[in-house]
């Protein structure tokens, strides 16, 4: 059976070099490891076979490849790059070429020189995690990283013998921790003018489940995404679940296949506008919306004041969605005020409520049947919507509709194979055929899509929304009302709307197997990950300026302003400089261990009458030593020739510590008298 001393044991008899060089193709390979969810799997691929090569000729003690080899791939890597990108600038493509020259450079590792090139290289590489994800495990992962390369960095630059890793880590740490004081002043009052990573995000690389058109389907294969969407923290109690519909993209033109935002003909003046009337006390929330590189800020139905988002500004629609003027391109915190009994859209017929009743020609033909049924039963006309509405509701409640999540593939006429054939559907099959039959009734109707409900996290309090609770519903205009919410999911699957009948992702053979042992520690510490988490989002990537202000406020500035953080920051630099100036002197004065022990031997011999240079070494003052043939003076040679192994042996008999010990106890000889 082999143990773990084996491979220690081997690494230990190797030359410093090639440990060293081991070492810091592991750091790499780490590095490498992190950011495959990132990169193309013919560039892990590529980088993981490039470290292996060089690990396989750093063990054998052979040569390097020649430029022909490095070139070639580098070429290659150049070609499959543009292949898969279209492009070789950009994020993705940029730090798919960082990943591949890191790795490449390891082929040419010869002297301290490439090795410090590999190392800074190494760094760069490391913020370029932080354009894809900010999380705590991203960071964690990172701080691993981060040592090793500290620790790599620190051992470069100790030469002399053969220091252990774990000396050079120490001493890594110790950098790592005098430099946190310095870290954690900048992270706390370097003005933040905007965004840390302000990259653009690459076209179609968004994590939102909603987008700006719909095709039947497209949400069915988001449900199972058990991602966080956002998070919001209520002051006060919740609203019930059933009333939490967060607003996203209003959905208005339909071309038979797809829906798609309102493309009006009209002029802008002919244009329906918000006319937004609220009612009661609004719900105070604040959101933490996760990156989805789209302009849209999701709030509650309805919102009179715009939400304050850090770095842009936020304006509604006349469809009541909330955008800004750029995409949310990573963690953003802000808050708001909803009002949950609201009215909006006019009270009359107007000209512009005819984009809403605009259908295809040739598509859905026993919809239509359908709607003039429902009329000649329940009359036309605005006075009558109500009633027909009320009437597609009931159809959906007693007519064995089913709420499933594997609908099948639905053809060229999706309402009448939902409302004849097939009868089951998600919420997108359900409120596109309620849609359409609203329209066939001559009734105005669109689709909105956004999140509904979600689940409170009992360890932070805050409420989770996440991707699977995307949802889409139905808005159908009624005279005197204006704009009213119908829900049809709700018809056929009560329990979906809320939190009774919540999706969940199919989940793991560990997390089953756990779940089956104790049916609620799969939730508990999923719900303890995400406050965890949560506190990370909160305290560190969204500490703002405004926070900020707050705590020059904390310190006594009366109304501080950015020149107030500058010119703080600049006395705690100043401050940090100073104190760095003093341990340098103080640094100064020290000496190496080792050589003040061998001063301090060299002073006894010295006062016992040895004529030796002052820059003996212990092998001359061992030799010296040796002449008196005493026993005493065996000792004082052996302990000199084990000082001497401790610094340049490939594997020294004794520490620093015990030699220290064994000194105090020699019998040093004495000056001869006169």
């Amino acid at each position: 059976m082999l143990s773990l001393a084996s491979p220690l044991a081997a690494a230990a008899r190797l030359p410093r070099e090639a440990r060293d060089t081991l070492f810091l193709l592991a750091v790499i390979g780490w590095i490498v490891l992190l950011q495959t969810g990132h990169i193309p799997l013919w560039c892990s691929l590529m980088a993981a076979g490039v470290l292996a090569w060089r690990t396989v000729l750093t063990l054998r003690g052979a040569p390097l490849p020649g430029w022909v080899w490095r070139v070639g791939l580098l070429l290659l890597a150049i070609a499959a790059t543009a292949l898969t990108h279209r492009t070789l600038v950009g994020r993705d493509a940029g730090v798919t070429l960082i990943v591949v020259l890191l790795a490449l450079k390891t082929l040419e590792l010869r002297a301290r020189r490439d090795a410090f090139v590999v190392f800074f290289l190494g760094f760069f590489t490391l913020l370029t995690h932080f354009f894809y994800s900010q999380s705590l495990l991203t960071a964690a992962g990172i701080l691993v990283a981060l040592m090793g390369l500290l620790t790599a960095l620190v051992n470069a630059h100790m030469p002399v013998g053969r220091p252990s890793l774990w000396q050079a880590a120490r001493v890594a740490g110790g950098m790592a921790l005098l430099g946190a004081p310095i870290m954690l002043a900048l992270f706390l009052l370097f003005p933040r003018m905007a965004p840390l990573w302000g990259l653009p995000a690459d076209e179609n690389s968004g994590r939102s489940g909603l987008s700006n058109e719909m095709r039947v389907g497209q949400i069915a294969q988001l449900v199972l995404d058990d991602r966080i969407a956002m998070r919001v923290r209520f002051e006060g109690p919740p609203p019930p679940a059933n009333r939490l519909y967060f607003r996203g993209p209003v959905l208005s033109d339909f071309n038979g296949v797809e829906w798609k935002p309102l493309n009006s003909d009209f002029p802008r003046s002919l244009g329906l506008s918000p006319d937004l009337r609220v009612s009661g006390e609004p719900v105070r929330y604040e959101v933490t919306l996760e990156p989805n590189d789209k302009p849209w800020v999701l709030l509650l139905d309805a919102a009179v004041a715009a939400p304050e988002v850090p770095g842009t500004q936020a304006r509604m629609t006349p469809e009541l969605q909330w955008v800004t003027r750029r995409a949310i391109g990573s963690l953003v915190r802000y808050r708001a005020e909803s009002y949950l009994d609201f009215r909006h859209g006019p009270d009359r017929p107007v000209l512009g409520l005819q984009d809403y009743l605009q259908l295809p020609g040739g598509f859905n033909p026993r919809t239509h049947e359908l709607a003039v049924t429902l009329r000649r039963e329940h009359g036309a006309g605005p006075d009558a919507a109500p009633a027909l509405v009320q009437a597609a509701l009931d159809r959906l409640r007693a007519g064995g509709y089913r709420y499933t999540l594997e609908p099948g593939v639905y053809g060229q006429h999706t309402a009448d194979e939902f409302w004849f054939d097939r009868r089951e559907g998600f919420c997108e099959h359900i409120a596109s055929a309620f849609v359409v039959l609203m329209r066939a009734m001559d009734i105005p109707a669109r689709i909105v899509t956004g999140y509904q409900g979600g689940e409170m996290n009992g360890v932070d309090g805050y409420w989770t929304v996440r991707q699977r609770d995307a949802h889409a519903w139905a808005e159908v205009w009624l005279q005197g009302q204006g704009w009213v919410r119908v829900d049809p999911t709700g018809a056929v699957a009560p329990g979906r709307i809320g939190s009774l009948q919540r999706l969940s992702a199919p989940e793991g053979a560990v997390a089953g197997a756990i779940r089956t042992l104790n049916p609620t520690l799969v939730a508990q510490l999923r719900a303890t990950w995400e406050a965890i988490n949560n506190r990370w989002n909160q305290w560190v990537l969204n500490y703002t300026q405004g926070e900020q202000l707050n705590l020059l406020r904390a310190l006594g500035f009366d109304e501080p302003d950015w020149a107030d953080l500058a010119y703080t920051l600049i006395g705690l630099v100043v401050l940090a400089s100073g104190l760095g100036a003093l341990w340098n002197l103080w640094e100064r004065q020290r000496q190496d261990p080792w050589l003040r022990l061998l001063d301090q031997a060299r002073l006894r011999l010295h006062r016992a009458g040895f004529a030796l240079p002052a820059r003996a070494t212990p092998r001359a003052l061992a030799t010296a030593v040796q002449q008196q043939c005493t026993d005493q003076a065996k000792d004082i040679a052996l302990w000199l020739l084990d000082l001497e192994a401790q610094r340049y042996a490939k594997e020294p008999s004794a520490d620093l510590r015990r030699l220290r010990a064994a000194f105090k106890q020699l019998h040093w000889p004495k000056r001869p008298s006169p």
